[in-house]
């Protein structure tokens, strides 16, 4: 841990330009965290074209406040309308809504607000202690460890999405096909282009998760484009919370956090899991567990402390071994390519300036996040009632734009639109879009190591169940596939007369 790294990078973030990306960053994240049908990782995909000219540096600042702030602006419309503005906030619906509806939203608002900043701080000292150790320790991985850990990282992100198991499992594999096509990094021929010239280059990233998760969001939201909540009347007594607060809920919050911590880090499971965890085990431990549902202080602040904890959790694999542990962190993995920066165990190394700036944004967007929702709640409140007839047509502009800037050419255009369908159909399908995105992110990457552990031992795979780690990622990728299947066995058995 190099505390004059982090200080530096602290004093770079708060020069006046960087300073500016940070607050931006940060605002627009909350803003459309709150919109409902908006979502963090299509604000991420839409700004990565903005960050094509950009200073490395800056533009990590940029995104990574665009994470944090998207995560936490999603308890608004979670609380007011029972809408969650993020998949993360789901949990806050059950009792934030209902506290809100009684006449206590600003106490609602007040105990997800500082819930989301604890939660905040305490998976950032995770991320500023274990990340470096975590990345020494990976530099001693070879190819086939790297292989079977991105294996493991499939299946587990599969067996915990949203629906089925085979759904989660068709939409992964479905992503790594549509990264095939282009050129065979082996032979250096062409593969799965079909005689298409422009296929030749692959499937460029941008278009791709700009069209799965904007274009088929705008398309959903067009289906429902009349259907207007009922406003909420919003004051902000009882946002800050008092001493007594701390001590009345510091345990549950402290536990939440944890819970959000670990879960964050386990690659490609997201803040949606670790919410769901932190409710169920607060609502389990509590003296009041009648209460959950119907405005319970404890479920607020279990829900939004596990949520934004995620994100200091998920930033850690990223860094340390460049495995995303969300989807938002698989756009962040592409827009580090972008900037030809590889993430992964010699990041430390070869760009400790951005590992740095990383991990003071987290901290700083956290402080921002706390100040800004706080301070202006109100008015952020009243943006989520804008007409979607006005705010779909410009983000559908910013779509075409953002494909267009990557190569200047209509088939990325094209691309979008496509995958934009395809997203809104899987979607529809209740087939998870975070396995397909991540499918298609880490694909190359695990061919690439399986070819390069295949070449080093002349076509032998047997190191995979020899060697300590191999062994061990590929038992548990066997155990994350098989065990769902059995207790889905043994619940169909116990049902059974």
């Amino acid at each position: 841990m190099d505390l004059g790294a982090l200080f530096g990078a602290i004093g770079q973030i708060l020069t006046p330009w960087t300073a500016l990306m940070l607050f931006t960053g940060t605002f627009l994240g909350i803003v459309v965290g709150a919109i409902p049908g908006l979502t963090g990782a299509m604000l991420i995909a839409l700004t990565l074209p903005l960050t094509f000219y950009m200073q490395p540096f800056n533009a990590v600042v940029l995104l990574v406040s665009m994470y944090v702030g998207a995560i936490s602006g999603g308890l608004i419309t979670a609380t007011l309308m029972r809408m969650p503005g993020t998949p993360a906030s789901v949990m806050t619906t059950f009792d934030g809504y209902p506290m809100a509806r009684s006449g206590r939203p600003g106490r609602a608002l007040g105990l997800g607000i500082t819930a989301s900043f604890f939660g905040g701080i305490v998976s950032w000292m995770f991320l500023l202690t274990i990340t470096q150790p975590l990345s020494i320790l990976a530099t001693r991985f070879g190819p086939f460890e790297y292989f079977t850990l991105i294996m493991m990282a499939m299946v587990l992100i599969a067996s915990v999405s949203e629906g089925s198991l085979v759904k989660g499992l068709i939409s992964g594999l479905l992503g790594m096909l549509v990264s095939m096509p282009g050129v065979d990094p082996a032979s250096g021929m062409p593969r799965l282009t079909f005689d298409w010239y422009m296929l030749n280059g692959g499937l460029q990233l941008l278009p791709v998760l700009i069209g799965a998760f904007a274009v088929s969001q705008i398309i959903a939201d067009c289906l429902d484009i009349h259907n207007m909540p009922d406003r909420t009347e919003v004051n902000t007594r009882g946002v800050l919370m008092k001493l007594a607060d701390f001590r009345r809920h510091g345990v549950n919050m402290l536990r939440s956090s944890l819970i959000g911590t670990w879960i964050g880090i386990l690659p490609g499971i997201g803040a949606s899991i670790g919410s769901v965890v932190a409710y169920t085990t607060a609502k389990n431990v509590s003296s009041t567990p009648e209460e959950f549902g119907k405005g319970s202080e404890e479920g607020i602040i279990a829900s939004e402390a596990a949520n934004n904890a995620t994100v200091g959790g998920a930033l850690i694999p990223l860094i340390a071994m460049g495995i995303p542990g969300s989807v938002i962190d698989a756009i962040l993995i592409g827009a580090l390519t972008i900037h030809s920066i590889q993430p992964g165990p010699t990041l430390f190394l070869t760009n400790a300036d951005i590992v740095w700036a990383i991990i003071a944004t987290c901290l700083l967007a956290n402080i921002l996040m706390w100040l800004l929702m706080t301070s202006s709640v109100r008015y952020i409140a009243n943006l989520i009632y804008l007409p979607r007839s006005y705010v779909l047509p410009v983000v559908m502009v910013f779509c075409v734009i953002g494909s267009y800037a990557l190569n200047n050419t209509m088939f990325d255009i094209w691309v979008m639109l496509l995958f934009g369908v395809l997203g809104f159909l899987l979607e529809r399908a209740k087939i998870p879009l975070g396995p397909f995105v991540i499918g298609f992110v880490l694909a190359p990457l695990a061919e690439e190591k399986l070819r390069s552990g295949l070449m080093m031992t002349a076509g032998d795979i047997s190191p995979i169940f020899t060697r300590p780690f191999p062994l061990f990622f590929t038992i548990m990728a066997v155990v994350l596939l098989v065990w769902p299947l059995i207790n889905e066995w043994r619940r169909r058995k116990r049902s059974d007369p």
